[in-house]
């Protein structure tokens, strides 16, 4: 990067860190902040920091929010006899994109990858499985991603939830092998969930 001054250089350097952020993309994004009006890159810091000091997990679900416990927890209106278990917070935000499906959620944080050391206790199932027993759903809609580790965590699933008393499904139609879910579009993703299938028991 010669030629750029020393805050520049840094600027693109923290940029660069981000996914999916190569090094030309990180200098498009650093000349746009330089041609922001000041209370523009203002306003980003101060996002940036408000992110970073109020955003947490809710207590009940493991979605991200502003308090102890998140909006689609807090929700009177939410269908209560369904959860639907996804991989990432990002998961959640797709799904109610979709508008189709008004249950409640649990977010493992992650998925099964052995390759990687990430087992079962690394993830939030001994908090799903506590959840299960206590609030008695009708139906857990098993929305893990279509790729290797997620075909993983929802076998997984399957076996450790097989006699909790719920009907076990999994989205199926409009998801191709391989992708992940936040991905897909609106289209596909209420195509997933109406074509959803039970789980083999």
């Amino acid at each position: 990067m010669k030629g750029f001054p020393v805050s520049m250089k840094a600027l693109i350097e923290e940029f660069s860190k981000m996914p999916g952020i190569g090094p030309k993309s990180a200098q498009r994004l650093a000349f746009y902040i330089l041609r922001s009006p000041k209370q523009d890159a203002e306003a980003l810091s101060r996002a940036v920091i408000k992110v970073k000091e109020s955003v947490r997990f809710c207590g009940i679900c493991n979605n991200l929010s502003d308090e102890d416990i998140c909006e689609v927890c807090k929700d009177a209106s939410r269908n209560k006899s369904m959860l639907c278990i996804v991989e990432e917070p990002n998961d959640v935000g797709t799904i109610e994109k979709a508008g189709n499906f008004n249950g409640l959620y649990h977010v493992l944080l992650g998925s099964l990858s052995p390759l990687d050391g990430i087992g079962p206790s690394d993830l939030k199932i001994e908090e799903l499985l506590s959840r299960v027993k206590k609030e008695k759903f009708k139906e857990i809609i098993i929305a893990t991603d279509f790729n290797t580790e997620g075909e993983a965590t929802a076998l997984y699933l399957a076996k450790v939830l097989k006699h909790c008393g719920a009907k076990l499904t999994r989205v199926a139609y409009g998801i191709p092998v391989g992708g992940d879910l936040q991905y897909a579009d609106q289209a596909t993703i209420i195509k997933a969930f109406e074509g959803r299938r039970e789980t083999v028991k």
